[in-house]
């Protein structure tokens, strides 16, 4: 096998991987999907793909990292979440994997509801908090989702011009 088909297909691998991280939470999906494409630029000695698109690439992870840890602290603050909420959203997003897409919808917004519900005993403020936390991490997701594809789109733009 060619070596220079292996390094490419193991990056293909990660950019397909980094893609599903975007929406399954177990997986860091940008940092995936920038790890493939620096791959396939050093595969092909970055002569397709220069320094300044991967500056931009690069630039993009860290924006999204930033943006999802940020815009997860914020939107459970504002709303005045407890830390047992947000922990409860965690767990519930790690315990809906289990079952499937359905799993993801409703893991987080039960186990922040959860969590809250177990702090302030209080079910309608804990409705709020849960649904509140629910919306920011879907929103979150779709955020990421936009840059994973703007950064796909990027890679094959600087690929072929």
């Amino acid at each position: 096998m060619d070596p220079a088909l292996f390094w490419y297909t193991l990056a293909v691998v990660l950019v397909l991987v980094g893609l599903a991280g975007v929406v399954l939470p177990a997986l860091p999906g940008l940092p995936l999907v920038f790890a493939g494409m620096l791959l396939a630029a050093w595969a092909g000695d970055f002569e397709r793909i220069g320094a300044v698109p991967l500056v931009v690439l690069g630039l993009l992870t860290v924006l999204s990292v930033v943006a999802d840890f940020v815009a997860t602290a914020a939107g459970a603050k504002r709303v005045g979440a407890g830390p047992m909420a947000v922990w409860g959203a965690a767990l519930g997003t790690l315990g809906g994997l289990f079952f499937g897409p359905f799993g993801l919808l409703l893991g987080p917004f039960l186990g922040a509801l959860l969590g809250e519900l177990w702090h302030t005993r209080t079910l309608r403020r804990a409705a709020h908090v849960g649904m509140a936390t629910w919306l920011g991490l879907l929103l979150g997701t779709v955020l990421k989702l936009a840059l994973a594809f703007a950064m796909v789109g990027l890679f094959v733009l600087a690929w072929f011009v």
